[in-house]
């Protein structure tokens, strides 16, 4: 059985209406990424950084997966091969698609986090100042999102999946954020295999050994379809 590993940014949710950071102008929904995707953004103003998350659970619960989504789901469900998702994304677009093994890198829209003591629990749909963390009780309650700053989720499980890999895909990924920009690079000092599904060559394109360019509703569907035919 060939264990793949896909790795997955914006420009997967970006056909469902998800919006893309602009990395080259610093705005993301037009905010300024340091007031509300940094620690030092939500203790200046948690008022904001809370409203901004809101707005986007809201968006994300109104957009729908998308062919690239249902077509990475069918791979996994095919059986032949044992499919790992590591996701930059904070929606759950995968999991709605029907995919089960998805790490969020990243962390989720869905996701509360108390700052106080740890404590994980699922986001109500809109979260206030002074909401109560059900653990310790703390009025300590963030999103559980993975700011400019923190370290990302799940590092040690995805590099062991990853050296594991017999194939490493790429998809909708700009190739500018790291830890997950070097992941080509491990992979092919590694000697896996890995390829890069984009709508344009990413920062990293010449690290991969084959690329398909175009939509992800277009080329993902399509390259699910050849491995599984």
């Amino acid at each position: 059985m060939a264990k793949i590993v896909i790795l997955t940014g914006a420009g997967i949710s970006a056909e469902s209406g998800i919006r893309t950071f602009r990395a080259s102008d610093g705005l993301w929904e037009e905010h300024h990424v340091e007031d509300v995707a940094t620690p030092e953004g939500f203790a200046r103003d948690p008022d904001l950084v809370l409203r901004f998350y809101n707005e986007r659970r809201a968006a994300a619960a109104a957009a729908e997966p998308n062919a690239a989504h249902r077509a990475l789901a069918a791979l996994e469900s095919d059986g032949r091969h044992e499919v790992l998702i590591v996701t930059q994304n904070v929606d759950d677009l995968h999991e709605r698609g029907g995919s089960r093994n998805v790490i969020h890198m990243h962390g989720t829209l869905t996701g509360a986090l108390c700052a106080a003591c740890g404590h994980r629990w699922p986001s109500p749909a809109v979260m206030a100042r002074g909401d109560c963390c059900p653990a310790c009780g703390a009025t300590a309650e963030r999103p559980d999102i993975v700011w400019f700053g923190e370290m990302p989720y799940q590092m040690e499980e995805i590099w062991t999946a990853l050296r594991a890999a017999d194939l490493f895909v790429s998809i909708g990924t700009s190739g500018n954020v790291y830890p997950a920009a070097g992941f080509v690079a491990d992979a092919r000092h590694a000697g896996i295999a890995t390829l890069e599904l984009n709508l344009e060559p990413s920062a990293g394109s010449a690290y991969f050994d084959h690329a398909l360019h175009g939509p992800a509703t277009r080329i993902v569907p399509a390259w699910v379809a050849g491995i599984l035919a």
